[in-house]
């Protein structure tokens, strides 16, 4: 395909591998989809380029549907989660790398799903809820089937896949997956609808020249978060080696309870305080810094966002002037000898344990009578001091690490407004 230069004679060929398959019967023929009027266009495209509705494009759009009604699905398709012969891909697979809670059908299930069976390099979206993930399919050595409330899209060369998942994951791309999907509890789409969404197609020279790209900066970003992941990996094993299981305390260092530790307060503003353009950090439970025009507290303290219904703790380290959200705690130490390098690692050890056992909202959100059933070692302060030194150099490393990531993720997202729109 290396002759094809432009996004028309690209179509033309995938028609032709098209119309192969289906007089092999192995695709059935589908009637033309509408004419793309100028109105539909988001934008002109560059020279050589064209808008293509996705069905065109693609080999196939379908679903787990598609192989027949809910009722002979039920008959014939078992579902479980013993390993059987073939692997039900579902979206929620791809966050465990494929190694947990798999879903399998046996070979009966496998072949009455014929119409939507994987062999990897296909492209899957969620049109059930989460709307906007996209994968791409890995080869997993086992045979594969689509599951339920997600809609696969293949190509007549893997050349082209990438481009169609770079697609799907920039600002144009998600729009338009938002902009067919509907529903009152539960957005939702169908494959009709996406088949007759459009996309912006280049010759495929062009295709491979953006891929490479993208794939290069995104391979920065990995290569930069793996760095970090590093460094606190590097924290970790040093304070083990230093202090030992803080729970199982095999070195004997004095225990003391949080109240022996913390000195506790809470924030008290609305998380509608945030101001665009404010002054001071505005500590919430968002993962992120909001900014504020006003501060309520100028010290050294560990921030600790934890009670809220998602069961997501986040704990930082502040000295300054700040403000809180008034369901964030506000912890400070009551030895001015102790180290909060030390503290903040044996809270977010606890907090990852309690957060690994959270199954309801009695677990989810941290009440003081849950801190108040944590406990604490308490070495020696020219160990603590030991550790702060090596923390404060390695978050030096960290502040250089994370600067270059945020270029590369603005990089990144730059190519892809350039690109896609």
């Amino acid at each position: 395909m290396e002759h094809i230069e432009t996004a028309e004679s690209l179509l033309r060929e995938i028609q032709q591998v098209k119309k192969a398959a289906i007089s092999k019967g192995a695709l059935r023929e589908e009637k033309p989809s509408d004419p793309i009027t100028p109105q539909e266009q988001p934008y002109q495209l560059p020279n050589g380029w064209m808008w293509v509705r996705l069905g065109d494009y693609a080999l196939k759009v379908t679903d787990y549907v598609a192989s027949g009604s809910f009722a002979s699905l039920k008959e014939n398709v078992l579902i479980t989660n013993e390993p059987n012969y073939a692997i039900m891909v579902k979206t929620a697979d791809f966050a465990t790398g494929f190694t947990k809670g798999l879903t399998y059908t046996d070979r009966h299930g496998y072949e009455f799903l014929s119409n939507s069976n994987l062999f990897g390099g296909e492209l899957i979206l969620s049109n059930i809820g989460s709307i906007g993930k996209v994968f791409i399919v890995p080869y997993l050595g086992q045979p594969m089937t689509l599951a339920s409330n997600t809609v696969m899209v293949k190509v007549t060369n893997d050349e082209l896949i990438k481009y169609l998942y770079y697609y799907f994951l920039s600002p144009l791309g998600q729009r338009t997956l938002k902009s067919i999907s509907s529903g009152t509890s539960m957005m939702k789409f169908n494959k009709t609808q996406l088949k007759n969404t459009l996309v912006p197609v280049a010759p495929l020279s062009e295709q491979k020249y953006i891929v490479n790209l993208l794939e290069r900066t995104q391979g920065i970003i990995d290569h930069l978060q793996q760095q970090l992941h590093d460094l606190d990996a590097l924290i970790k094993a040093r304070f083990v080696e230093m202090f030992g299981d803080p729970v199982s305390n095999p070195k004997g260092w004095r225990v003391i309870p949080w109240e022996g530790v913390f000195d506790t307060k809470t924030g008290k503003l609305d998380s509608n305080a945030a101001v665009e353009g404010g002054e001071y950090p505005f500590f919430t439970c968002a993962k992120e810094w909001l900014w504020i025009d006003k501060y309520a507290y100028d010290c050294e303290a560990l921030l600790l966002a934890g009670n809220n219904a998602a069961g997501v703790y986040d704990v930082k380290h502040y000295k300054g002037k700040f403000n809180a959200y008034q369901r964030t705690y506000i912890l400070q130490l009551k030895d001015a000898d102790w180290s909060y390098s030390l503290f903040k690692y044996q809270l977010e050890d606890r907090l990852q344990y309690l957060q690994s056992q959270s199954k309801g909202t009695n677990t989810r959100y941290l009440t003081m009578g849950i801190l108040n059933s944590l406990t604490f070692i308490v070495p020696p302060k020219e160990l603590q001091d030991e550790f702060t030194t090596l923390v404060s150099q390695v978050d030096k490393s960290k502040v250089v690490v994370q600067e270059a990531l945020n270029k590369a993720k603005l990089l990144f997202d730059s190519l892809m407004q350039q690109y896609f729109g």
